[in-house]
């Protein structure tokens, strides 16, 4: 029996970043609270949420089939039936929902494409209004997605994983981000003071994490606890 405890702003984002690391749908697993979490439609929330996750253990009923004996024109007639695939899956309620906040915000034109490899679902969004729907530092941007990936999780049966980008942002993000791990560690090495930034999505401090993996004079880790987890560099003595 699997179980995990996990730490979010909101308890459903407790939720949903659990059945990130165990890769399972929601109906899968049994949810104990330990804490209710608070926060804004699109800010963070001062007490984080505290939940136990626990994959259900599967069960398989197994009952005693008997089968008639078929007689020679009932064999004749018998036709096997293939089972029909399902179909593949359009996301049409999660596009809704992410247009319906978009809306909420004062963005109409939204124009969403999605492309799905594997368990990853990519939402590319266009629009005039570009700036509002990422907002500073992309933090608007961050929680439209985890909004996103509460409602894939309820819309499809397989656990999915929601990455939403707004024209070429994310591309540029980790650019800047990757500039920016450099510069940091150039003064780290020459202070000798380690450096703390500010708390960001786990995808972006893997970003700052792989860019200085093969440098030899700092060394990086993140400290805190999610959704203010953030990363360090300090100096090799």
């Amino acid at each position: 029996m699997k179980q995990i405890t996990q730490i979010g702003a909101t308890t459903e984002e407790a939720i949903s970043l659990a059945l990130q690391k165990l890769g399972v749908a929601r109906d899968q697993v049994d949810i104990e609270i330990v804490q209710e979490g608070k926060k804004g439609f699109l800010g963070f929330g001062t007490r984080p949420a505290e939940i136990i996750v626990t994959i259900k253990e599967q069960q398989v009923d197994v009952k005693e089939v008997t089968i008639p004996e078929l007689s020679e024109s009932n064999q004749m007639d018998t036709q096997t039936t293939l089972p029909v695939a399902d179909e593949k899956p359009t996301f049409k309620a999660t596009i809704q929902y992410i247009k319906s906040i978009a809306a909420e915000m004062g963005v109409s034109d939204v124009d969403i494409s999605v492309t799905e490899d594997g368990k990853q679902v990519y939402f590319q969004l266009e629009s005039s209004k570009a700036a509002l729907l990422i907002g500073k530092r992309g933090q608007t941007l961050n929680a439209l997605q985890q909004l996103a990936q509460l409602m894939l999780n309820q819309e499809v049966k397989q656990f999915k994983v929601a990455h939403i980008n707004v024209g070429d942002y994310r591309e540029k993000r980790k650019l800047a981000l990757e500039a920016l791990a450099n510069r940091i560690a150039d003064r780290v090495t020459v202070t000798g003071d380690r450096h703390s930034f500010e708390a960001m999505p786990s995808y972006e401090r893997k970003i700052m994490h792989n860019v200085l993996a093969h440098r030899i004079d700092v060394e990086t880790h993140s400290e805190g606890r999610e959704p203010n987890r953030y990363l360090v560099v300090e100096k090799v003595q």
